[in-house]
């Protein structure tokens, strides 16, 4: 057997299960199932890391929840970041939250989707003040808009910059009179 196809099997077992052919789900899901079914969705369990999808209008009281129950204690928000599967996908964007237990030693990720004509989502800035940058860079880039955040505006980009650099449907060079031609 050649070795990349030997490579690929082992990333392919490697890719973990979901909810449907998964004997048990790790104790931070239950957790969360056990508080409140609803904010659980799919649960994808990939390279030793698990993701939870969950309601955009729930993401501040699920990140409250996972930051002060005992046993999860999820204080420090290790990053947000936003994603576009692309103009033809829908749910075309993503946002990813990605915590850590600094006590506890686990991570999880929460993921919310969004469509391309609604990409808003609850700020968590009041759950982790670090949020704050981290949601103005996603905002900057990727367009998602933030409800009730302190202080949306660009963080990266000239504040007359048309569009956001990192959708998939961007011009490569750029718009006037940021050309690179």
């Amino acid at each position: 057997m050649p070795e990349n196809a030997n490579q690929e099997q082992v990333l392919e077992a490697q890719a973990g299960t979901t909810p449907s052919n998964s004997v048990t789900p790790s104790p931070l899901v239950a957790a969360l199932q056990q508080q409140n079914a609803e904010w659980v969705g799919e649960v994808i369990e990939a390279f030793g890391e698990i993701t939870v999808i969950v309601p955009r209008e729930q993401i501040a009281v699920i990140c409250s929840f996972l930051k002060s129950a005992p046993g999860l204690e999820f204080n420090f928000l290790s990053d947000i970041c936003g994603a576009d599967r692309g103009p033809e996908e829908e749910p075309r964007f993503e946002v990813n939250y990605h915590l850590f237990s600094t006590t506890k030693h686990h991570r999880l990720r929460l993921k919310v989707a969004l469509t391309e004509d609604d990409p808003h989502v609850p700020t968590v800035t009041g759950v982790w003040r670090t949020a704050n940058w981290h949601e103005r860079e996603t905002y900057d880039l990727f367009g998602v808009i933030f409800t009730d955040h302190p202080d949306l505006r660009r963080i990266l980009l000239p504040d007359d910059w048309q569009g956001h650099a990192l959708r998939k449907d961007f011009p490569l060079r750029g718009y006037e009179p940021y050309s690179l031609t």
